[in-house]
């Protein structure tokens, strides 16, 4: 008779696989759970913010009121509710291009060379009304468009100083310094195309972020419209209000004196003004009031100011980096205030 010898069972290899998977899963429920009750909901963060507030509420209102802070306040509200409505402006230009302007539109209106189409781009920027703010999102949709990024560059920078209304507003500052308007457009101009100009020769494509948009495909215009409207908003928008905290503490905490010290060396005067430019950071319909104010410095030195300021100041900077990236913003800003300054200094040296 035949003994049948029955091999031992290995448990592991016997398991119900299913068993397996079934304490997995219940783990990984029990593990999500945890991570979920560690994570703080926004109405229970809001919650807690609030009862913060309240209970430290006098030494809030204390440091609200000091001096510096109402400072602060003052410059960080201004620089916003002179930005918003062109940001606003420039929004719903960037979303009319996006949905209803066909790519085949830049194709015919632009010149195919890149060389070509920065001084045809740089002179379009006249007719945007709006200030830099404006720009921005509209140059993304340019790129995002087709149009070539060193036309679109031209465009950002030489549309915030070169339209009517900045024309216009300048004249207004300086009534009895009318060459400070062409000055002004023939300053802007020149370094908005030389920027341009100086992408195509040395930018590199991975330098430069596309603008990411989610695809309108299956929408009507509108709804692809209003969808368009509501990404830059709040894409732009949160940029501007960095830039704008950024803005309004370097304002605060950079004395006054130090202005009069540097208006009477011509070098220095017009390099601080650049600085202050960039530090205020002035919506351009308003910088030409503000420039015609310091009359401490030389006409040059507020050219510079005028011509520095709509191309590069600290919410610009932020915008930029949002928009196209940060190794773009970190190569293009400092490239931007260098030749802003050298072309101010010369077309006011010769102008003015």
């Amino acid at each position: 008779m035949a003994i049948t010898k029955t091999a031992p069972q290995d448990s592991g290899e016997r398991a119900d696989p299913g068993q397996g998977r079934g304490r997995g899963t219940r783990a990984g429920e029990e593990e999500t759970g945890k991570d979920e009750g560690r994570h703080l909901n926004s109405a229970l963060l809001l919650t807690l913010v609030l009862l913060t507030a309240v209970m430290f509420q006098d030494p809030i209102r204390g440091a609200l009121g000091a001096p510096v802070m109402q400072s602060w306040m003052t410059v960080f509200v201004a620089v916003m509710v002179q930005a918003l409505p062109f940001l606003v402006l420039g929004v719903l230009l960037s979303a009319a291009i996006a949905v209803f302007v066909p790519p085949s539109f830049f194709a015919r209106a632009l010149p195919k060379h890149p060389a070509l189409a920065v001084p045809v781009a740089g002179v379009a920027g006249a007719v945007l009304p709006g200030c830099e703010c404006a720009s921005v999102p509209v140059a993304g949709a340019l790129v995002r468009r087709g149009v070539t990024p060193a036309a679109a560059l031209a465009f950002l920078l030489s549309a915030p100083a070169i339209n009517p209304i900045v024309l216009t507003a300048t004249a207004v500052a300086f009534p009895g310094n009318p060459e400070m308007v062409l000055a002004r457009f023939v300053a802007s101009l020149l370094v908005a195309c030389a920027m341009g100009w100086l992408w195509h020769r040395l930018g590199r494509t991975d330098w430069l972020r596309p603008p990411a948009r989610a695809s309108y495909e299956g929408q009507g215009k509108g709804a692809a419209f209003a969808h368009s409207v509501r990404h830059d908003v709040t894409h732009a928008g949160g940029y501007l209000v960095i830039g704008a905290m950024a803005a309004a503490t370097l304002k605060a905490v950079v004395p006054a004196d130090w202005l009069g010290l540097a208006a009477g060396h011509p070098v220095l005067s017009v390099l601080s003004l650049a600085v202050l430019a960039v530090l205020l950071s002035l919506c351009s319909e308003a910088d030409a009031f503000v420039a015609a104010s310091l009359t401490q410095f030389s006409l040059t030195a507020r050219l510079t100011f005028l011509v520095v300021g709509p191309m590069i100041d600290l919410k610009l900077f932020a915008m930029q980096a949002g928009t196209f990236g940060r190794a773009f913003a970190l190569r293009f800003a400092p490239a931007t205030f260098a030749l802003a300054v050298v072309g101010a200094a010369l077309t006011g040296t010769v102008l003015l």
